[in-house]
């Protein structure tokens, strides 16, 4: 069953913007270690196309968290983005982790597994993830 789904599209230029204007503090709070290395170690060179694309997965994630929550009833507790973690397997497929804050109402949620499809073109970076419980 869907329990929720989250879609965002993120401009990558005003992230660029973002992200130069308060680098640290905002990479920090918001981005896992391994987020920001796999963004910097992309053969593309661009770390902010990279990051904008995960931070749209986490503002999705959020949209979709929210929708389950209301689904089951459950009034949403806030959740950090850092909590919110965009993961690759060998193949290079995106999946969704969820830490702490997020793992918590994920679990009240009844949320089974986390899909996430990220794409990026241009000068704009989207996702959409999609909860669903199992059982």
């Amino acid at each position: 069953m869907i329990l929720g789904t989250g879609i965002d599209l993120v401009h990558v230029p005003s992230f660029a913007d973002q992200l130069s204007d308060r680098a640290s503090e905002f990479v920090n709070a918001t981005f896992t270690v391994d987020e920001v290395a796999y963004s910097e170690a992309t053969p593309s060179r661009r770390p902010a196309q990279h990051l904008a694309a995960r931070f749209a997965a986490k503002e999705a994630a959020l949209k979709a968290l929210d929708t389950a929550c209301a689904h089951v009833g459950l009034t949403p507790l806030a959740v950090s983005l850092r909590d919110i973690e965009v993961e690759r397997d060998r193949s290079g497929r995106p999946s969704l982790q969820f830490h702490a804050s997020a793992a918590a109402v994920a679990v009240s949620a009844g949320v089974d597994r986390a899909w996430v499809s990220l794409t990026h073109e241009g000068d704009y970076a989207a996702a959409v993830v999609t909860l669903e419980r199992l059982a």
